[in-house]
């Protein structure tokens, strides 16, 4: 049986967040179970763009900074590493992720080594999926004694929610992301890939920041939500499991999840999940909004209608109004759909992986529908089904 444990924390004061995370641990084995004085331990942040801590779209530094202090105390050198989804000029922004969201100056504070996997050197991994023969992944995570997970807890657009499972495709380095979504445009195979990240990392370690969470258009578009909470587990899966409940989903309700349920990644049933810490069994985040296209709890109840009326679905659209014209979209999207000069986007190559959308740091792609009456329709069912 695999355990999660749930640690109410309303803020990110560092004592107050050691005190939680020190206690869950010991529902765990302790510290000592996973940490050894002279280790090198990576911290794998989320860390999807250049956005600030205070967004809710990346791993928030002070809780980095809390699991840092910890390690180093223990003697360990620790490493904080990522790679950022999207393209500026052609680069991968990472480095600039790092500096926005304040995890460079957590490092230098404490004197912790920043890993830009775009900058580190990879490895070639074997996989068991169909898309291809080989995977290359970021180096650190084979050289690190022990690998910590840090997803954030989150929405997504495309997936309806990211967690534990999803926060390892970071670990593919730059610009390469971006062909995958190419390649696997379907969620269910997205989600293979997934799975073979993490039958070939040794991560024992899984903690989600998610004293605030996003809700709504995640994950990065989304609003702030106070959701109090930090999930430690050995099991990705299982923690990804019990955070869907909590927002009122079934793990069997997010296709990316499906290949991690049918390779035994972990658990995906309640009844075989050990709830502990400040809570027994997942609770409630009363209020939270799921994604346009997810937002009814009941949504299996009308998403054979959603299927068959192909004008229900939303599509990307860029406001002008918003747009900066930092040209993120177009170098992120995987097929070249977005016309640099005018920004329009030619839905004939669009494969709808909301890149644009995800990695838009001015909030400026938006979800429209194109036709009146289906967001009517929309509106109806998801009254009828609340």
């Amino acid at each position: 049986m695999s355990k999660v444990i749930i640690q109410e924390c309303d803020s990110y004061n560092t004592s107050a967040v050691i005190e939680k995370l020190n206690s869950g641990m010991e529902l765990l084995g302790g510290w000592e179970s996973f940490v050894k004085p002279g280790m090198k331990v990576l911290l794998k942040v989320n860390l999807i763009g250049p956005k600030s801590s205070e967004t809710a779209a990346v791993t928030h530094s002070e809780f980095v900074r809390a699991i840092t202090m910890i390690l180093k105390k223990m003697n360990c050198s620790v490493w904080i590493g990522d790679s950022s989804g999207g393209a500026i000029a052609g680069i991968a922004p990472t480095a600039q992720s790092f500096e926005v969201s304040g995890l460079s100056n957590v490092a230098k504070e404490l004197g912790a080594v920043i890993m830009n996997f775009d900058r580190e050197g990879v490895r070639e991994c074997n996989i068991e999926s169909d898309y291809g023969d080989k995977l290359y992944l970021a180096k650190p995570i084979f050289d690190a004694d022990l690998v910590i997970n840090l997803p954030k807890f989150k929405t997504h657009t495309a997936g309806i929610y990211t967690g534990a499972v999803k926060n390892v495709f970071g670990l593919i380095p730059g610009l390469k992301k971006a062909e995958y979504h190419k390649l696997l445009p379907d969620p269910k195979n997205f989600g293979s890939m997934l799975a073979d990240i993490h039958e070939n990392c040794n991560i024992s370690l899984h903690i989600m920041d998610g004293i605030t969470a996003m809700q709504g258009e995640g994950p990065t578009a989304g609003d702030v939500y106070n959701a109090k909470k930090i999930l430690i587990s050995t099991d990705p899966l299982a923690l990804d499991t019990v955070a869907s409940k909590m927002i009122g989903l079934d793990i069997k309700d997010i296709p990316i999840l499906n290949a991690a349920r049918d390779r035994n990644i972990g658990n995906s049933e309640l009844e075989n999940i050990q709830v502990l810490g400040d809570y027994d069994y997942p609770p409630e985040l009363k209020g939270f909004k799921l994604p346009k296209r997810f937002n009814s709890k009941k949504k299996q109840n009308y998403k054979a209608l959603i299927k068959v009326i192909d004008f229900l679905k939303t599509r990307p659209k860029i406001n002008l109004s918003l747009c900066k014209q930092c040209n993120m979209c177009v170098e992120s999207c995987p097929v070249q759909a977005i016309n640099k000069a005018t920004k329009v986007i030619d839905y004939s190559k669009c494969i709808e992986c909301m890149c644009c959308h995800e990695l838009c740091r001015y909030k400026a792609v938006e979800l429209k529908k194109d036709n009146m009456i289906a967001g009517l329709m929309t509106k109806f069912y998801r009254g009828k089904y609340k």
